[in-house]
């Protein structure tokens, strides 16, 4: 096994694109739960959850968007949340989280494109991981306010080092368009590293 700085130093370099990021999920897949939760410390699977469930019903269906292996879906499972969806990129990494029992449905999606989803699809939405290195822009964001409910929930993590990439200006854009309204951006622990855990209200 690589050593833990050895893969994110693969996963934060991704040159080419969306097949060279699904192939390394691939690579990655059966491995990603050690080597992340017990070889880094990722927390923030269970920050988002605990933050999500302080916010909103259990009851309220949530979209795990990047959901991986399903870490963030476990995470919401055990605090009481009865129907969860995931979505990634890897079909590799939805066979993991397929195993874990805890989603509804699972599909591929590409969150650089526009998604298969409908508008207003879900009470909240939850994205773990997914804005950091060589992955989803700022502009990911956009898809996940339309799939989401008016009064709904978006909670998200953005990798500290990515988050002067725009973020917080395209969050602002979307607040000034009528289309979110911010309310939480906190720095919290991620894993190695630190992160802005965002909470977005869609309009």
């Amino acid at each position: 096994m690589a050593h833990e700085n050895e893969i994110l130093d693969r996963i934060y370099n991704l040159k080419g694109g969306v097949d060279e990021c699904r192939d390394t999920y691939k690579d990655w897949a059966k491995s990603y739960d050690k080597d992340t939760v017990e070889g880094m410390g990722y927390v923030a699977p269970a920050i988002s959850a605990d933050k999500l469930k302080s916010l909103v019903a259990t009851d309220t269906v949530v979209l795990d968007a990047g959901c991986g292996t399903g870490l963030a879906g476990v995470e919401l499972a055990t605090r009481g949340f009865t129907t969860i969806d995931g979505m990634d990129l890897s079909p590799d990494m939805l066979d993991i989280a397929r195993e874990k029992g805890a989603y509804r449905e699972l599909q591929v999606e590409d969150m650089t494109q526009p998604l298969s989803y409908k508008d207003d699809a879900y009470g909240a939405v939850i994205c773990v991981g997914t804005f950091t290195h060589s992955h989803v822009g700022p502009k990911g964001f956009n898809e996940l306010v339309r799939i989401t409910k008016p009064g709904g929930l978006i909670v998200a993590t953005v990798h500290n080092d990515v988050w002067p990439e725009g973020y917080e200006a395209h969050f602002s854009a979307l607040e000034k368009d009528g289309l979110v309204a911010i309310r939480e951006i906190e720095e919290t622990d991620y894993h190695l590293d630190k992160c802005r855990l965002c909470v977005l209200e869609v309009k």
